[in-house]
């Protein structure tokens, strides 16, 4: 019987200082609301030079908690890409606001920033880039347009921690707001499930704060505090706390963060470097000024393929690379339909759903890993 070694597209790298750093935790006074949490809140502002984080329970409710305290309200718009999980409209949705989607570049799968400018309305607040597979849209461009049409910009960086753009982290917010990260399992550092909004501006960060407490302050009253136990809830909020326990794990795993994004940037040289010029697919490429942190590696199926992706899709998983699909567009999904979104809305961003498989990419991949996946994937098409 032969057995076939499986590799996910991604996994966490959990080792034993991440387990010490939670038991220890676990054998503190606080395991939740206590010291861990704003311990890893002034770590990740340092590492991506912004004043403020706030941690959230995943990395939608910190989507939902950054579209709240910019003040996204009933009717109005964001601009966003449709080649994305359905988290970042979802959570204008939530707050009645309306997802407006500008078509992405086919060689990056990012917001085609020269197709923003025909979407703005009166009605446009936000303009929610998606730095696709941790590679940086280029906000420099997008930032311009945003200023010179009186909207701003959260960055949607869920796949981006540790990448660059200029020679700067994403996640300083120097062109935008507020710029969201996710911490899943799949992501470059992990919390379990988590996720966190960073920002330069106080007053977003204080109502970030309160959203994530059920909307709650112990500051800043506007009635006379009846006593030292006093408390006010000023917004309609949620329970999006962080636990102390992923707190921990957060910090533990900051540390090797850089470590992580070289690692997985060797990887995608070895994959670019075998791939270079094949006649069954392309991959994406870095702008300059931008350094991905590769949370995805993409192939693109060249047209002559593209209709055979269901089968090439069956035999990697077949041969034991546990591919997958970044993204549907959003508005193909039967719910944003019964909205009255329709397809051929964004033809490029169908033409690249239609091409993309994501293939293994994740730090604990060893060399011999790579070379299989290079293998695999040059003999499953070479079959087709």
């Amino acid at each position: 019987m032969i057995i076939i070694k499986f590799l996910p597209y991604g996994k966490q790298d959990i080792d034993r200082d991440d387990i010490q750093n939670v038991v220890s935790v676990l054998e503190s006074d606080f395991i939740t609301q206590g010291p861990k949490i704003g311990e890893f809140e002034d770590k990740l502002a340092q590492y991506c030079g912004s004043k403020y984080a706030v941690a959230f329970n995943s990395g939608t409710s910190a989507l939902h908690g950054a579209y709240f305290a910019f003040g996204l309200g009933k009717d109005d718009e964001i601009i966003t890409s449709p080649n994305t999980f359905v988290a970042t409209s979802n959570a204008a949705l939530y707050l009645n606001a309306n997802p407006v989607f500008a078509d992405v570049e086919s060689k990056t799968g990012n917001l085609d920033v020269s197709k923003v400018l025909e979407k703005i309305t009166d009605k446009t607040k936000l303009i929610v880039p998606v730095h696709y597979s941790g590679n940086p849209v280029d906000l420099k461009e997008l930032s311009e347009i945003a200023e010179d049409n009186g909207v701003k910009i959260i960055e949607d960086a869920a796949h981006a921690i540790g990448a660059k753009y200029n020679g700067e982290k994403i996640g300083n917010s120097k062109y935008s707001q507020m710029t969201i990260f996710s911490f899943h399992p799949v992501k470059h550092i992990t919390t379990g499930e988590g996720g966190a909004v960073l920002t330069n501006d106080q007053e977003y960060y204080e109502r970030l704060l309160m959203f994530r407490s059920h909307g709650i302050t112990k500051n800043n009253y506007i009635n006379q505090p009846d006593g030292d136990w006093y408390y006010e809830m000023h917004y309609l909020g949620h329970n999006y706390r962080i636990t102390d326990l992923q707190a921990a794990l957060g910090l533990s795993q900051l540390k090797k963060l850089d470590g992580f994004v070289k690692r997985r940037r060797k990887i995608a040289r070895i994959y670019n470097e075998a791939f270079e010029d094949n006649p069954y697919f392309n991959t994406i490429t870095e702008k300059e000024g931008c350094k991905s942190s590769y949370h995805l590696f993409p192939i693109l199926l060249k047209d002559k393929l593209k209709d055979k992706k269901r089968e090439i899709f069956a035999k990697l998983r077949k041969e034991g690379l546990g591919v997958q699909v970044h993204y549907i567009p959003v508005y193909l999904q039967p719910y944003y339909k019964s909205l009255g979104y329709q397809k051929g809305l964004c033809p490029v961003s169908e033409d690249f759903y239609q091409k993309e498989i994501s293939i293994p990419m994740f730090p604990a991949m060893i060399n011999d890993d790579v070379d299989h996946v290079i293998r695999t994937v040059f003999r499953v098409l070479g079959g087709i």
